[in-house]
């Protein structure tokens, strides 16, 4: 259940590079992940289309149809449909066929290191291949482009239980809360985790 609520919210980033209008016109995506939409936002809406509130990015079995909206959180934007192609590949490397070694070299060639979302993916791809150095490097870079990103937040505060660092990892949490709440979906899967006891194996 907590795999398939990250891999929604993971989906739910995503979603505003393909609902951007850039993208729709034939022009390209957005970056994903920033809230808010509408007007001259130029990051979109994180998780829906403007029109349709369904999401813009196709849906796998065991999905939600639809996300709850979010805080702007000001995530960057990159309207380039290579790009796009090329993110949407390493997503499902990563969350399909669980190869995260492929998809770290998948994301690196983007060309885009330093957007946030890339960043956050390599370091997930290395915290899952168990290598926590590399891991933290790309985590704290994601964070660097967007102080905001919420998902980060989330996956380096699991990274943070998985080294022990209980506080840190409850520091983290607050940062969530202060983003987007204690309702949304990044808030309440790294509580389930911190609610698990001190060793436990986390499945995230």
């Amino acid at each position: 259940m907590i795999t398939a609520m990250i891999r929604l919210v993971t989906l739910g980033t995503f979603a505003a590079l393909l609902a951007s209008p850039a993208y729709s016109a034939g022009g390209g995506g957005g970056g994903g992940g920033g809230g808010g939409g509408g007007g001259s936002d130029p990051y979109g809406s994180a998780y829906s289309t403007p029109s349709t509130g369904q999401p813009a990015y196709p849906r796998r079995s065991g999905t939600k149809a639809g996300q709850k909206a979010k805080k702007p959180n000001n995530q960057s934007s990159i309207d380039d449909p290579a790009f796009a192609a090329g993110y949407r590949v390493a997503y499902d490397t990563i969350y399909e066929r669980n190869d995260y070694g492929s998809a770290i070299a998948q994301l690196k060639s983007l060309g885009h290191d330093d957007h946030p979302n890339v960043a956050n993916l390599i370091g997930y791809s290395y915290r899952k291949l168990g290598d926590y150095e590399q891991s933290q490097v790309w985590y704290e870079r994601a964070l660097r482009a967007d102080p905001n990103h919420v998902l980060t937040w989330q996956y380096y505060g699991l990274w943070q239980l998985e080294r022990g660092n209980r506080e840190q990892a409850l520091y983290h949490l607050g940062r969530i809360a202060s983003i987007c709440g204690t309702d949304c979906e990044e808030y309440r899967s790294l509580a389930a985790a911190l609610d698990k006891p001190s060793g436990a194996a986390l499945a995230y």
